[in-house]
């Protein structure tokens, strides 16, 4: 018997601030026609105001799936990182910090096992940043370690047929090709990455790089998709699972 594919929305970026309501509350009203879960990679508001978070959460609160979320800079620019959390978390949103608070739902006879956390700088490959030399710099990529600790913590900890990381910041350079390569160092790290790489997961999702390109793929070929809406030019990406192919994977991993 062939099941219904498990279905992931996903859209980053979205900047939600005041003036917005009219233009794009919309956007989710009918996307339990389409999704078993909506994925919002970073940057909920324009400027991390509780007032901005209020009035996304009463969109949210409307929407009939279950939503998984992760905080991006913005969310954290006026310093009202709690309430902002606070405020989601009351719409009933599974807001993300990483470091023991991953999810696991259940969609038909699927689990689906979401981690993540914000994430942070420090560039890719050879050229990402060292902990070497001054204070500041050892302070600046401590954070981008710290993340990436948060990363290896829950994925580590994630039991389901389905494994889904979600970032703000970037993993991988695959997917910032398109921005100016001065800020390649400010969209994301290539440490955020070597967690999963080591552990292993089926898609991760991520956002910040308005400029960047859509689709990206780690050093072991895991999936990385950058779902900023300005990269998206639509309301959010669609991401199909099949149930038997997941079903195949768990009992391979069981085995190795």
């Amino acid at each position: 018997m062939t099941r219904n594919p498990v279905r992931l929305a996903a859209v980053g970026d979205v900047h939600w601030h005041v003036e917005r309501r009219r233009t794009f509350h919309h956007h989710f009203e009918t996307i339990h026609e389409v999704a078993d879960v909506l994925i919002l990679p970073g940057d909920l508001t324009g400027s991390g105001l509780p007032e901005e978070a209020r009035l996304f959460a009463e969109v949210l609160s409307e929407v009939r799936v279950p939503i998984v979320a992760v905080l991006g800079n913005h969310d954290m620019h006026t310093e009202n990182t709690d309430e902002v959390v606070r405020i989601l978390r009351g719409a009933g949103v599974h807001v993300l910090l990483g470091g023991g608070d991953g999810v696991t739902l259940r969609i038909g006879d699927v689990s689906v096992g979401l981690c993540g956390t914000k994430g942070f700088c420090g560039g890719f490959g050879a050229r990402c940043l060292t902990p070497f030399g001054e204070h500041a710099i050892k302070t600046f990529i401590d954070e981008t370690k710290t993340e990436a600790e948060r990363i290896e913590y829950d994925l580590s900890r994630l039991q389901a047929d389905l494994r889904v990381v979600v970032l703000h910041y970037s993993p991988v350079e695959d997917t910032v090709i398109g921005e100016p390569r001065e800020l390649y160092p400010f969209l994301g790290s290539s440490l955020l990455c070597g967690p999963i790489d080591q552990l292993g997961a089926d898609l991760v999702l991520h956002g910040h790089a308005h400029y960047g390109s859509e689709n990206g793929m780690s050093d072991s070929g895991i999936p990385v998709r950058n779902v900023a809406l300005p990269v998206l030019k639509r309301s959010y990406a669609i991401f199909e699972f099949s149930p038997e192919a997941l079903m195949n994977n768990r009992i391979e991993r069981r085995s190795a």
